[in-house]
């Protein structure tokens, strides 16, 4: 932890992520599921800030995972493999991390008295900080990453501005994605294709979108 704090003493404008820090660390024992869901607003805070500051779009309802590789993409990495493939794995991370804290929070779905009260023994102590260990270090990388790379030329909007990335403007592409791909259930909750697409990874709704666009200009074109 000391290393997080110290790196948020070091930046001002990340302190306020500092009452993360002591939820974290303060309950990693006694109800391991506070950390967890603290480890996660941690995160996702990060992500989302440094995406906001870069002039990166993440949608309506963006999970973690889309934040984290978003935010990954808002630094200025390249898509070289090797990149690639770290900027997914820190999104893993972040994935399973809100898969965790929705296992175990007593608040994700209401539980049974039984489930309550075996909660926090399902996560070892040593897995436990492996886990918050590993929140640490991403954390860690991703404030340093923003601040020491300020002096560097900002990266160009993943999305363009004429790219028109607002879902709800885009209703009739919307409509032609969903009648081809359907709805996903998941759980008690269900969401349509469009809105998975865009949620998940704005690029590939961007460039869905253009497409349906043109092959529509086309289609005109031969009337």
């Amino acid at each position: 932890m000391e290393k997080l704090r110290a790196t948020l003493a070091q930046y001002s404008r990340w302190q306020p992520l500092g009452m993360y820090v002591d939820r974290m660390e303060g309950h990693l024992e006694s109800d391991f599921s506070i950390s967890v869901e603290n480890a996660k607003a941690l995160l996702e805070s990060i992500g989302k800030e440094i995406c906001d500051a870069k002039g990166v779009p993440l949608g309506k309802k963006p999970t973690i995972n889309a934040v984290l590789k978003n935010a990954f993409v808002a630094l200025g990495y390249t898509t070289e493999e090797l990149v690639t493939q770290v900027s997914g794995s820190l999104a893993t991370i972040g994935q399973l991390i809100g898969n965790l804290r929705n296992d175990i929070s007593p608040t994700s779905h209401g539980k049974s008295l039984e489930e309550l009260n075996d909660r926090n023994n399902k996560i070892d102590l040593l897995t436990r900080e492996f886990l918050i260990g590993s929140t640490l270090v991403v954390a860690v990388f991703l404030i340093r990453a923003f601040e020491e790379r300020k002096c560097i030329a900002t990266v160009p909007p993943v999305v363009p501005p004429d790219a028109t990335p607002d879902y709800d403007a885009n209703e009739d592409f919307n409509n032609f994605w969903d009648d081809s791909f359907g709805e996903f259930a998941m759980g008690d909750y269900s969401y349509t294709a469009s809105e998975i697409l865009y949620s998940v990874d704005l690029q590939a709704y961007q460039s869905e979108y253009k497409a349906y666009v043109e092959s529509g200009a086309e289609r005109e074109g031969e009337l």
